[in-house]
């Protein structure tokens, strides 16, 4: 089969890509799927580094480009992708896109969903609100996108425990630990089918 791979991943990520990277790690020797493009709606996000280091082709784009017009897409397309990862990423995802890749994008949320989902509901203001509500457990979700926010179809979920004592950073401590662990061969599953 040579250097090609049946699988082509672009990643979508906002900030600073560890959840990319790990992605990027896991596929580097994988026989059937390879990361082809990472992409960022902020030129500063330090997943373009992490890409980089990886060899991995990257392209930043604005709010307008990313709902108006097909470009994002004409990208996807160069690169042959076949399945869209966001990891870390905030924006909702636009219908051309879901239209594009019907149940070949994935999202990784740091909830049990469908607590504390929704829009507005990212990074540390999901740890907080689980304090908050005095919750004993959280965990992950990975789901597929649809166009609404963390609607789509869970197809994996783990969960850890949370203390009185827990603080919003050690809960995302505790729900970071589960993202690294998790969501690569999650990813793996999902696209050669064994998920």
């Amino acid at each position: 089969m040579g250097m090609s791979t049946e699988f082509k991943i672009a990643i979508f990520a906002s900030g600073s890509g560890t959840n990319a990277e790990e992605i990027m790690n896991h596929f580097r020797e994988h026989a059937r799927a390879s990361v082809v493009l990472l992409l960022s709606n902020n030129a500063e996000a330090f997943a373009l580094k992490r890409a980089e280091k990886f060899g991995v082709a990257t392209k930043v784009f604005t709010r307008q480009l990313y709902k108006e017009s097909e470009v994002v897409l004409e990208w996807l397309r160069e690169k042959e992708v076949t399945h869209v990862v966001l990891a870390g990423f905030l924006w909702l995802v636009p219908a051309y896109l879901t239209n594009a890749f019907p149940d070949h994008i994935i999202n990784i949320h740091p909830s049990l969903l469908p607590k504390f989902g929704g829009k507005g509901m990212y990074g540390m203001k999901v740890h907080e609100a689980v304090k908050t509500e005095g919750e004993k457990t959280t965990g992950i979700t990975i789901h597929l996108v649809n166009e609404h926010y963390d609607e789509g179809r869970i197809i994996f979920q783990a969960s850890c425990e949370v203390s009185a004592s827990d603080s919003p950073e050690t809960i995302a401590s505790k729900v970071h630990a589960l993202e690294y662990a998790h969501f690569p061969q999650v990813i793996d599953r999902w696209i050669t089918g064994k998920a």
